[in-house]
């Protein structure tokens, strides 16, 4: 445990910020996997319902710095694929 006022401070303020990445990545994994799911099932209408959901949540890890911004078109750009691939 650090001595210097500031640097307790910085260990309160680096797990209080790991606590909130954290809850956000879970809600992006959660949100993927409910996407990925009815993709897997064929439900097409149950997909395409979900995916703007599914990239608003990635945009929104994006903006608040959770995951990279190219990381985030990357996996955009992978589930409208597979969004695609149903269609065909």
């Amino acid at each position: 445990m650090p001595n210097i006022k500031s640097a307790k401070k910085r260990v309160l303020v680096t797990e209080k910020k790991t606590m909130q990445n954290k809850a956000v990545k879970s809600a992006l994994k959660t949100q993927i996997k409910k996407f990925l799911t009815a993709v897997e099932s064929g439900n097409k209408e149950e997909a395409v319902k979900l995916y703007p959901e599914t990239v608003s949540a990635i945009d929104a890890a994006a903006s608040k710095g959770v995951i990279h911004k190219n990381n985030a078109n990357n996996r955009k750009a992978k589930l409208a694929k597979k969004l695609d691939a149903m269609g065909a």
